[in-house]
């Protein structure tokens, strides 16, 4: 797997300190092996509850797959469903612990959560998250708030946007848990190129930042 394979040469020879595991993925058993010969790789949980697959049987998840028992690729979509469907809630609190004992049975410290696409920032995911991993030891979630570019204006939906990711952090910090200051890398998602690192090397501020980036050995269907 290209991702699986850069992720280990990255931490081994380079700068690379965290990743996290999507304990459903294809390619989790070899991910956990590798991460178990690097003591030194911190590993949290991606927790997915979009565009993936469940954890559990889908039939007993029917309220939140499709018909070939993937979850949907809409992100609004599924974020209303989550929202107001009270059997879908049911049963995504049920994955979403499915997930987190999955990731509990392979032995690995539990570093840190965040969700694909972001998905934790809807309160009724975070919620819980929150919740259910208070019992599986968590204490560290992602906030994906990337600082707007100096030079340039934030837009009205960047406004909101930050705004609502500060109510996360706040929620996150009463809960007891460590957070991130900010975040680099999700604008230039696809092409963290060197032009697109060392800038944002040269400028971190202080604080606790994190750097996104996909790492592949080759170019493969997730990129």
């Amino acid at each position: 797997m290209p991702v699986i394979a850069a992720v280990e040469t990255a931490h081994r020879d380079g700068i690379l300190t965290a990743t996290c595991l999507m304990v459903s993925g294809a390619a989790a058993e070899d991910a956990v092996a590798r991460a178990k010969r690097l003591p030194g790789l911190a590993v949290g949980l991606h927790v997915v509850t979009v565009c993936g697959r469940p954890t559990l049987p889908p039939d007993e998840v029917p309220a939140l797959v499709d018909e070939a028992g993937n979850f949907d690729d809409d992100l609004v979509r599924a974020g209303f469903r989550y929202f107001f469907q009270p059997a879908a809630r049911r049963q995504l609190a049920r994955e979403i612990r499915a997930q987190f004992t999955a990731f509990a049975a392979t032995g690995l410290p539990l570093d840190h959560v965040n969700a694909h696409t972001h998905k934790h920032v809807l309160p009724t995911v975070f919620g819980m998250i929150l919740r259910i991993g208070r019992e599986f030891g968590l204490k560290a979630v992602r906030v994906p708030w990337e600082p707007p570019a100096p030079d340039r204006r934030p837009t009205l939906g960047q406004v909101f946007v930050g705004w609502w990711i500060a109510l996360l952090r706040r929620r996150a910090v009463r809960a007891g848990l460590r957070v991130n200051d900010r975040l680099y890398g999700l604008g230039a998602s696809g092409r963290m190129d060197r032009d697109a690192w060392l800038p944002m090397l040269r400028d971190l501020p202080d604080g606790v930042s994190e750097i996104v980036c996909h790492t592949a050995t080759e170019r493969w269907d997730g990129i």
